[in-house]
């Protein structure tokens, strides 16, 4: 009898196994945030392997892929959407500073509040004259992009935009994603059209300190005479 009974399962074990599901099949799962924007989690939804889709407004994620990945990245989601994870207003300001050699207006006076970072700027470029062209500033969320524009004379403008910001080490470090700052200065072709050359940066990711004034970039404008600094401060809006 214990013979027979062991034969069964023996039977049965194969079934058993055919009957779970496959880790191969592709599925579609819709999971709801309680906490976290869902444009920050799904930036970080690609080592899966798998499709998604947001909607910010109903704070959505839909997953699509192997019912493996798909269930890998819902656990992944458990994790970040926690109460610690809700969003929070980030301001950005972007300071252009232009040194130069040459004699010229060189835009305003720096602020007060620069003088240190201009001091530390003029100890590795020593330029003849510092000064302050122009302040761009904007206010997003965490996981949010945005962007701003500024309008200088002789037609050149600023510009400034990040795809998204979030907040580290218990919301004292920002890190910005794919960050763009710089000057457009208009170039007139012989037909008479209107193109711009971009002078500034872009870079994938900026770690800051809140508060703290960092150079993120330096770009040479008409030659080696002068530059373009870039300096910005984040903060956590309270």
């Amino acid at each position: 009898m214990k013979r027979m009974l062991l034969a069964v399962a023996l039977m049965m074990t194969p079934l058993l196994a055919q009957s779970g599901p496959d880790p191969n099949e592709q599925i579609q799962k819709v999971v709801v945030l309680k906490y976290a924007d869902p444009r920050a989690v799904e930036n970080l939804l690609g080592i899966f392997g798998v499709q998604t889709r947001v909607d910010p407004q109903m704070k959505v994620i839909t997953l699509s892929g192997h019912r493996a990945n798909v269930t890998t990245a819902e656990e992944a989601i458990k994790q970040l959407d926690i109460p610690g994870a809700a969003q929070k207003d980030i301001d950005l300001t972007i300071f252009f500073l232009l040194g130069t050699d040459n004699s010229g207006p060189t835009g305003s006076p720096v602020p007060a509040d620069l003088q240190s970072t201009v001091a530390t700027l003029k100890s590795t470029f020593p330029f003849k004259s510092y000064g302050l062209l122009d302040v761009l500033s904007l206010r997003t969320r965490s996981g949010a992009s945005a962007s701003t524009s500024g309008q200088l004379s002789q037609g050149r403008l600023t510009t400034f935009s990040v795809r998204s910001a979030a907040l580290e080490n218990e919301g004292t470090m920002i890190q910005l994603s794919n960050l763009n700052a710089g000057l457009k200065i208009p170039i007139i072709d012989k037909e008479g059209k209107t193109t711009f050359m971009n002078t500034g940066l872009d870079t994938a990711v900026v770690d800051v300190k809140e508060g703290q004034k960092l150079v993120v970039g330096r770009s040479s404008l008409n030659g080696p005479d002068t530059a373009l600094f870039l300096v910005l401060i984040a903060k956590v809006a309270q």
